[in-house]
């Protein structure tokens, strides 16, 4: 008996904690994840709107 309570007891908080630990581990990792996508996908529209620039000012110069 540890401080009076059963063993079992005793698991089942150490578990408690544990598994809160494993899931605030899982989250951060998906919002790292989360996050390099959000990144990649908003390089891919800047590099949309950098040619869309460049196409329009290369048509403004052959006018």
């Amino acid at each position: 008996m540890f401080f009076g309570m059963p063993v079992w007891v005793f698991f089942c908080i150490v578990f408690i904690f544990v598994s809160g630990y494993m899931a605030i581990r899982a989250m951060r990792a998906e919002h790292k994840v989360e996050q390099n996508f959000i990144e990649k996908e908003g390089q891919v529209y800047i590099n949309r709107i950098e040619e869309e620039r460049e196409r329009r000012q290369k048509h403004m110069m052959s006018e």
